[in-house]
């Protein structure tokens, strides 16, 4: 039998509903897989009896004649940033270890209604911040992947789903969770060399999701390939009454309508995006995308978004004042941590417990936000960067009355080793620069895996499309995924 692990999502439902194998099977072999992965720290908690119990009831249903649902079998990871009733939740900080929800997220819901099981917590940067998951009170991850020097450096897997893409790629779960508030799930699916979709803001609702920057965190999912995306993605996505935020649309078909005949599509070129000493391997393999999607049919063509150069500092304006306000309720009162040293007053008590439960990145961007929202600042920081936000969004609305999706670099390099920007938090931002302004609009977005550096590390491809039209990004991903021929995976070293 094919080893279950190198199986994906659709592999895995397809050979589960026909009897080729059995859900136990697979849930076994993948909680295995984790169990003598611990290198890598891609879980902050394991929960092999979860993944184990669902696809008894797989089974049992299959056997019975029942109708099987869209995951029925398949085992996933779970980003530690949805509540999972009865399963800790920490959003890998201190101040939440320990705290056991007693209700589910509706995503994490939706999933186990379609028939998946958990196969665990994922890790992640402290609260969503991070771009390598070096923020995590519970350690860093450490990616799968090697570079092809000699030396034996431990890489970054990006973040802030760091956990979920390492989880993906080293086969320790077909498919995950992720969560991108500004390419949270492009950059590290690009850094591991998997494919991860951020459907437009609202397409998954955000209830029972541990909030970072409101206006932009969006769930969606990290797998090994574009249609393993889109089968995640529609068992994800729905209208949701308890998230005001969440669109009230129907859910695609997004699987049945995946086609990689670009005939008639137009491809825009962001000249913006070409910036002053790009790194020569993500230029030529930029190149190659447009030769790639220019060979599945479509035209392609030079775009202009004028206000690119604003989009990160407007970012780091916007998300650390929005997470300054969602962070507040952390005091220590209500559930969480509480550090209550002895003859503190309450606001002892709210001091110490923050402190002692956030990170040195949460508090930055705490103090950050809290600062641009303050009187005297607010109009000079916080209200330009919301008018700058607007200007990039119409940006996009105009080149897309040009083409009808643009092609960019998802990452301005390949994976860094761990350790080698800790120190430089504008240079760890800088590598969001690229995956920003489609968070800032609200805008469907993917990366797809296009090749490997000169270091042997991969490197991703990104497609952003118009609002709602997810199905023409995760098109020209699948047009991508079929011309680069993307067959590397790390070398099992742990």
């Amino acid at each position: 039998m094919t080893d279950l692990t190198d199986l994906g999502v659709a592999a895995l439902r397809d050979g589960i509903a026909g009897g080729d194998f059995t859900a136990v099977e697979a849930a076994e072999a993948f909680n295995a897989n984790i169990a003598a992965a611990g290198v890598l720290n891609a879980f902050i908690v394991a929960t092999p009896e979860h993944a184990l119990e669902s696809a008894r009831k797989v089974d049992a249903d299959r056997a019975a004649g029942k109708t099987l649902g869209k995951l029925a079998g398949v085992p996933i990871g779970m980003k530690d940033l949805f509540a999972t009733k009865g399963v800790q939740t920490t959003a890998a900080s201190h101040i939440l270890e320990g705290f056991t929800p007693e209700y589910e997220s509706t995503v994490s819901q939706k999933l186990w209604d379609a028939g998946a099981g958990m196969l665990g917590k994922l890790n992640l940067d402290q609260f969503a911040m991070g771009s390598s998951n070096e923020t995590s009170y519970f350690g860093n991850v450490i990616s799968p992947w090697r570079r092809c020097d000699g030396g034996n450096a431990a890489m970054a897997p990006g973040g802030s789903s760091g956990g979920s893409s390492a989880a993906v790629s080293a086969r320790l779960c077909p498919a995950a969770t992720g969560t991108d508030t500004g390419g949270s799930i492009r950059q590290p699916a690009a850094f591991t060399g998997i494919s991860g979709i951020k459907p437009t803001y609202g397409r998954c609702s955000r209830w029972g999701i541990v909030a970072f920057a409101s206006s932009l965190d969006q769930a969606g999912p990290m797998a090994r390939d574009v249609r393993d995306c889109a089968i995640m993605l529609e068992a994800m996505a729905g209208f949701d009454p308890k998230d005001t935020t969440s669109l009230d649309l129907s859910v695609p078909a997004w699987e049945a309508g995946l086609n990689a005949n670009l005939k008639g599509k137009k491809v825009g070129i962001p000249r913006e995006y070409r910036v002053e000493g790009l790194d020569a391997d993500v230029a030529k393999s930029w190149d190659d995308g447009v030769a790639w999607l220019k060979d599945a049919g479509a035209e392609v063509i030079d775009i202009s978004l004028p206000h690119t150069k604003y989009a990160l500092p407007a970012y780091y304006i916007i998300a650390p004042a929005e997470a300054s306000s969602n962070l507040a309720r952390y005091d220590g009162v209500r559930y969480g941590l509480r550090d209550l040293p002895d003859g503190a007053n309450l606001q002892d008590m709210y001091a110490a417990t923050r402190a002692a439960g956030f990170g040195a990145e949460v508090k930055r961007r705490i103090l950050i936000g809290t600062y641009v929202l303050s009187a005297g600042f607010y109009d000079a920081y916080y209200t330009q960067a919301q008018k700058v936000r607007t200007l990039i969004s119409h940006d996009f609305k105009n080149a897309f009355t040009e083409c009808d999706v643009i092609l960019a670099p998802t990452t301005p390099t390949g994976a860094f080793g761990l350790g080698e920007m800790v120190s430089d938090p504008l240079a760890m931002y800088l590598n969001d620069v690229f995956a920003v302004p489609a968070s800032l609009a609200g805008l469907p977005a993917m990366s797809v895996p296009a090749g490997l550096n000169r270091e042997g590390l991969p490197l991703g491809l990104q497609i952003v499309g118009r609002p709602f039209d997810e199905q023409g990004v995760l098109n020209a991903g699948l047009a991508i995924e079929q011309r680069a021929g993307f067959t590397a995976r790390p070398g099992k070293w742990w």
